[in-house]
């Protein structure tokens, strides 16, 4: 019985005796059309109770003595010395012959499973087999190919997807070079399966065939196409490539008539390589499959583009742990809030899978949830350590919120376990902010604690995760130094009265990672502070009476007056009118009244009453209603926000026109 390799290892198996015949082995149906009758029998060789005639004995590699294979092994790239060598005849050189194919079944196999996507596999296979055990070989993969237990779609169709070739030219005494050859044999680029045809037959029989029969014949002419007849001579082997549950494609290897033509146990070569490529190209397809969908939820996660919030400039860079495995738990965010300020956050769930980035898209949306209800920072990671506990056990993550308020100049930050942040003064002092630790969220029971520190204008704050200063080479704390240092390097460069470009900072950042310094994700978030200068902002206190919307009239008068922005003031007399009786009406306590001068003109009014107001369309006998209506004509943009103590209703106008 005739045993050969079943696995990418290079198991060796007995020697092929010919005196006994293979044991018939059936395979499943091949995913080809309904009316393709299935043929019983695998890779079994008919006609292998002795050699064929035309290999004499002696052989030292698949295909007869006239081209053994370089000694740089097979499939070898560039130029390729071939010696001829006769061997004894008689049982030492079958024996030896016989090795020699199985020791290259091995290396071959190993070749093909060292491939990872779809292209490396069947080059591996086309330089594994290209001249060594054939002097063409042509690939045909289906089109698309299915992927998993996906139902293939109709037509059948099989796409050429590579065809290698090496040509024999003439040196000097017995040796022939085997040089690449611009020029292979022309074949149709597709080719679509006929159910009941010669070549579904043949596919469906899922067990390579020689070339000469009749059957292999036609199914030859049906893949290559009626333009592009085989050339006469050629010797051909089509091996059908079938994965874990259908046929996806076919491999036509290939043999020149001043080569040994191929012997009956190169079949069973032929049909090692055609598993173990198939095999692989189900492996590769699921992978870029998986590899797709886990690239598609990352993106997701992270948000597409950062906002333009007043007062400060965003930068940010996610770089993912490895190409091969893109998807992991690190986030970052920038929250517009109440008042011109924005939310800063920066996080890290534990492990690199698509759990951890299902459990940091859910940290992520409750955060921007919390955000928006505008609770102190320290509350913010109290729900989202109360947040990871629901999750699941062990669903841990670090993280950094930090609020800055452009008007007050002034940063608040609590931290859960997270790296501390960085800031880069206007100077070139790069300083490590003394930030509590805190407990990684979903430890629970913890308390976090947030501090007030000064953000002046022109200074950078960074926040990162750990992935950029820890790794195999180097502690977080050696890491942060470093990070600390090249900042300070960097801002030097531009001089102390300039921040160094936002953008080229983050890229500066990055470059300082080492070979070996890429074991995690790495999120990076950076923010330039601008602030608003004192002068460009109004504020007053109006008390819930009538005359409130009068006075707030003519405050916001004088404000355009001394900003010189008069031609807006009968737009912002009449929005404010309409925006403070709306407050008024259902307030207790003071009306806040504010003005911010930027790019653009921001009015703020703020009441103690939660419930937010809602456009609706006014009927014509309706005194009111249309107070919103009119803000929003008239308004370039405008929201209302609840806040813990009831909300803030604003409006913005353009500055220039």
């Amino acid at each position: 019985m005739t045993e050969h390799p079943t696995s990418h290892e290079g198991r060796q198996p007995l020697a092929a005796r010919p005196q006994e015949r293979a044991r018939p082995r059936q395979e499943a149906a091949a995913g080809l059309p309904s009316d393709v009758p299935a043929q019983p029998g695998g890779p079994t060789v008919p006609g292998q109770e002795a050699p064929a005639q035309d290999a004499p004995g002696g052989a030292v590699r698949p295909g007869g003595p006239q081209r053994p294979a370089a000694p740089g092994g097979p499939g070898s790239p560039g130029a390729v010395a071939v010696a001829v060598s006769p061997q004894p005849p008689g049982g030492d050189g079958l024996a030896r012959r016989e090795g020699d194919r199985l020791r290259f079944v091995g290396a071959a196999t190993r070749r093909i499973a060292r491939g990872i996507d779809l292209d490396e596999i069947v080059l591996g296979l086309c330089r594994a087999t290209v001249p060594t055990f054939s002097d063409e070989i042509l690939v045909y993969l289906r089109d698309p190919l299915p992927v998993g237990d996906e139902r293939p779609v109709a037509p059948f169709v099989l796409r050429l997807r590579r065809s290698d070739r090496l040509r024999l030219s003439d040196a000097e005494g017995e040796e022939l070079l085997l040089v690449p050859d611009p020029d292979p044999t022309p074949a149709a680029e597709l080719c679509e399966v006929r159910g009941g045809g010669a070549l579904a037959e043949v596919l469906r029989g899922v067990r390579p065939v020689f070339g000469d029969s009749a059957a292999a014949k036609a199914a030859l002419a049906e893949l290559l196409g009626p333009e592009h007849p085989l050339p006469g001579g050629l010797r051909a082997v089509l091996a059908p490539l079938r994965g874990r549950r259908r046929v996806i494609g076919a491999a036509v290897f290939l043999r020149r008539p001043e080569r040994a033509g191929f012997e009956p146990n190169d079949l069973l070569v032929a049909a090692q390589l055609a598993t173990h490529t198939a095999l692989g190209i189900d492996k590769a397809v699921l992978y870029g499959r998986e590899a797709y969908i886990a690239d598609e939820l990352q993106r997701t996660m992270l948000p597409d583009s950062l906002p333009q919030p007043t007062g400060v400039r965003l930068a940010s860079r996610y770089l993912p742990a490895a190409e091969t495995a893109r998807v992991g738990g690190d986030w970052y965010d920038a929250i517009p809030l109440p008042g011109s300020r924005v939310a800063l956050v920066v996080g890290d769930v534990m492990g690199h899978s698509m759990t951890s980035a299902a459990i940091m898209g859910q940290l992520r949306t409750t955060a921007q949830t919390l955000a928006g209800l505008d609770l102190p920072p320290q509350e913010v990671l109290h729900h989202l350590d109360e947040q990871a506990q629901r999750l699941g056990e062990n669903r841990m993550a670090t993280c950094m919120y930090a609020v800055y308020d452009p008007v007050s100049h002034r940063i608040t930050v609590a931290n859960a376990g997270h790296p501390p942040p960085i800031l880069l003064h206007l100077g070139g002092r790069a300083e490590v902010l003394r930030v509590p630790p805190g407990a990684p969220i979903g430890v629970g029971g913890v308390d976090f604690e947030a501090v007030e520190l000064d953000a002046p204008a022109g200074a950078t704050l960074l926040l990162y995760t750990d992935g950029l200063v820890e790794s195999r080479l180097r502690d977080v704390w050696t890491g942060i130094e470093q990070l600390r240092e090249r900042l300070a390097a960097t801002a030097q460069l531009t001089g102390p009265d300039h921040s160094p470009p936002l953008e080229a900072l983050c890229d500066d950042v990055l470059d300082m990672l080492g070979p070996g310094d890429r074991d995690d994700d790495i999120a990076l978030l950076a923010a330039r502070f601008d602030g608003i200068a004192p002068s460009d902002v109004a504020y007053w206190f109006l008390e819930p009476e009538d005359a409130a919307p009068g006075r707030a009239r003519r405050l916001a008068r004088r404000a355009l007056a001394r900003w010189d922005l008069e031609e807006l003031t009968d737009s912002v007399e009449l929005l404010i009118s309409e925006v403070v009786t709306n407050a008024v009406r259902y307030a207790e306590r003071p009306v806040t009244l504010r003005l911010l001068r930027t790019d653009v003109l921001r009015c703020e009014v703020g009441d103690d009453s939660p419930q937010l107001p809602r456009q609706r369309r006014a009927r014509d006998t309706d005194e009111g209603g249309r107070g919103l209506f009119l803000v929003n004509r008239l308004a370039r943009r405008w929201g209302a926000t609840r806040l813990s103590g009831g909300k803030v209703v604003w409006f913005e106008l353009a500055t220039r026109t």
